[in-house]
């Protein structure tokens, strides 16, 4: 049962790591701010819950596994939030979203 809990620890590590990288490469990739936003504030919170979890199968039930859990609560009520706040905050200043695809009229907000 060991070698089970630690070959799928393992591959939950593996995928919130590659979850935060592609949120990386999103904020390289993507052509305005709020893309970038997006990318990284999605990607962020699964990989942070993938990496947690992860972390807990190797603690087991212990004191710390009720840490992890309680970090991964926080993350996925705050960064959504956090995300909202500035997306309305920078839209409030005057950023406007790049506009792409057929039809799209930049003239309108």
């Amino acid at each position: 049962m060991s070698v089970a809990l630690d070959i799928l620890s393992g591959v939950l590590l593996l995928a919130g790591g590659l979850f935060c990288l592609v949120g990386g490469i999103g904020l390289i990739r993507m052509p305005d701010f709020y893309t970038r936003m997006h990318a990284a504030s999605v990607t962020e919170t699964l990989g942070v819950g993938l990496l947690l979890l992860g972390l807990m199968l190797k603690t087991g039930l212990t004191l710390v596994a009720v840490k992890l859990a309680m970090i991964g609560l926080l993350v996925l009520f705050v960064s959504p939030t956090a995300s909202h706040a500035l997306a309305k905050a920078a839209y409030l200043r005057g950023l406007k979203p790049k506009l792409c695809g057929e039809g799209a009229d930049p003239s309108k907000p």
